[in-house]
């Protein structure tokens, strides 16, 4: 696959597409527009369940892809956050515990990987990252739409667990690579 191709793919554009709404979504938060919100934000995590799967299904895996849906994965939970914070700034402040596990899980493997790779945007992917990622995500939309909370506190716990694990992988890697699917795997080929 030559370079152009490598950089214009559906994956690459499904998350391309995170970055372009991230904007849009964060100005009807602050306009106070709830359900274009929620909309846009369906659709950025819908992009991002599709842009891994359709990498595989199309053989469009390529490292540049990989950065790309970690720099909208970022976009997407950061403007989430921000926007749930200006839609729903009570639901911030009763959560806020769970919320900073997420927010100190989330930063502790970057700050890791700063110290040992210099990269703050580790692209590993794992199991644990994406399940944790659409748990984090559905939970919620449920705490906003339905007032179900305990899902949200699974999710950040189990977000925690799959943070420490790419911590895991950082300390074992000798050199930075992405897409590691869990510290099991990444033990069991034995390289790294």
């Amino acid at each position: 696959m030559d370079g152009c191709n490598q950089m214009f793919n559906i994956p690459n554009s499904l998350s391309a597409l995170r970055l372009l709404l991230a904007p849009v979504m964060l100005y009807f938060a602050w306009r106070g527009l709830a359900q274009p919100f929620i909309v846009l934000l369906g659709v950025a995590l819908l992009s991002d369940l599709l842009d891994g799967f359709l990498a595989r299904l199309l053989n469009q895996v390529t490292e540049f892809g990989a950065l790309l849906d970690s720099w909208g994965d970022f976009a997407t939970y950061w403007v989430m956050t921000i926007g749930v914070w200006w839609l729903w700034p009570e639901v911030i402040e009763r959560e806020a515990f769970f919320i900073a596990v997420i927010g100190v899980s989330y930063v502790l493997p970057r700050l890791v990987g700063v110290v040992k790779f210099q990269r703050f945007i580790l692209s590993y992917h794992t199991w644990g990252a994406k399940a944790s990622g659409a748990l984090i995500s559905s939970s919620v939309f449920v705490m906003v739409a339905f007032e179900v909370i305990w899902p949200f506190h699974l999710a950040a716990l189990f977000f925690l667990l799959a943070e420490l694990e790419e911590v895991a992988i950082t300390l074992v890697l000798r050199s930075w690579r992405s897409d590691i699917a869990s510290v099991w795997h990444l033990r069991r080929e034995g390289k790294d």
